[in-house]
C-alpha cells in the first residue's frame, strides 16, 4: 500500500513542531545572516527536504522580527543550524492467524501431493502505527569576535497517525496530523472515536511573537497600508491609484481618524 503522501505529512508536521519550538526573539530587532550550509543537502521523503526546513527556519527568525540579511558581512550575527533526525517508522500489530505459505511450499516438494494454497490473513483486529521524527539543532555568534550569544538548545518532536481494523471494519484513523477521529478518510463523532483511540498532545513550546503555523500581518505592513489609505484622502488630486478602495469611504475615514489619533495635539489658545 502506498503511504507516500501520509508519510510526508508526518515528517512535514514533525519539522513544523519542532520550528515552532524555538524562539528567536533574543535576536529580535538584530541584523541576522541564516548559515545552512549544514542543513541545505539533507534529503527527505519528497518535498520534506533540506529546502523546506531552510525555509521554515527562515520565517520563524522572520517572525520574531530579526532583520535577516541575504549577506553574511551585512549581519552583526550569524545564526546556524543542523539537523539530527528526518524521517519515520512504521509499526504494525495483527490479533489473529498471520498469513503463512509453509503448507503451500511443502505440497510444492511433493508431485503426489495437490498444491496447497497459501493460507491468508485471518486478523480479529490490527494496528497500524506511524511515527515521524526531527531533531534540529541552532544556535547564533558574532559575525567578526565569533563569540557565542546565543543557543535555542537541540529541539527533537515526533507526529504519529493510527490506523485501527476491528473485525474487518476499518480503518480508524487518528493522529497529530488530523484535525480529528477519522474513518476510512472521513470525520467521526468523538464518543466513538474515545472508545477505541486516544489523542496525541505535545509538550507546550515557547509562544514565540508570531505562531509559525498561523497566517500574519506585520505591523510595517498595517502602517504603510495606513499610511496609502491617509495620502489618498489629504491628496486626492494625486495620479496615484489605490485599488479596492472607494474615495470617501467611512473605512477610510475612520483610518484617518485613527491615524490623527496617533499625532501629537495642536496647542489650544490659552483660557481666559
Amino acid at each position: 500500500m502506498v503511504q507516500n503522501g501520509t508519510e510526508q505529512l508526518l515528517t512535514s508536521d514533525a519539522v513544523d513542531r519542532v520550528v515552532a519550538q524555538i524562539d528567536f526573539t533574543p535576536l529580535t530587532g538584530q541584523k541576522v545572516y541564516f548559515q545552512d550550509q549544514y542543513i541545505k543537502d539533507i534529503k527527505g521523503i519528497g518535498f520534506v527536504n533540506g529546502d523546506y526546513i531552510i525555509s521554515s527556519l527562515r520565517q520563524q527568525i522572520l517572525a520574531a522580527n530579526c532583520k535577516l540579511e541575504e549577506k553574511a558581512e551585512q549581519a552583526d550575527y550569524i545564526i546556524e543550524a543542523r539537523v539530527g533526525a528526518l524521517g519515520n517508522d512504521q509499526h504494525e500489530v495483527s490479533y489473529g492467524i498471520p498469513a503463512s505459505n509453509v503448507l503451500s511450499s511443502v505440497s510444492a516438494l511433493s508431485p503426489a501431493t495437490p498444491p496447497i494454497p497459501a493460507i491468508p490473513e485471518i486478523s480479529f483486529a490490527k494496528k497500524k502505527q506511524q511515527v515521524g521524527a526531527a531533531k534540529i539543532g541552532v544556535f547564533a555568534y558574532h559575525r567578526e569576535t565569533k563569540e557565542p550569544v546565543w543557543q535555542a538548545g537541540v529541539k527533537a518532536s515526533r507526529s504519529r497517525s493510527k490506523e485501527s481494523w476491528f473485525m474487518g471494519i476499518g480503518p480508524l484513523q487518528s493522529g497529530t496530523i488530523y484535525d480529528g477521529p477519522m474513518f476510512a478518510g472521513a470525520k467521526i463523532k468523538r464518543p466513538i472515536y474515545q472508545l477505541f483511540t486516544k489523542q496525541y498532545k505535545q509538550p507546550e513550546a515557547p509562544v514565540p511573537p508570531v505562531q509559525y503555523k498561523d497566517p500574519h500581518m506585520f505591523p510595517i505592513a498595517k502602517r504603510l497600508e495606513q499610511e496609502r489609505q491617509i495620502e489618498k484622502i489629504q491628496h486626492p488630486d494625486s495620479d496615484i491609484q489605490w485599488a479596492g478602495h472607494e474615495e470617501g469611504s467611512d473605512q477610510i475615514k475612520q483610518l484617518v481618524d485613527q491615524a490623527s489619533k496617533l499625532k501629537p495635539d495642536e496647542e489650544e489658545p490659552a483660557k481666559e
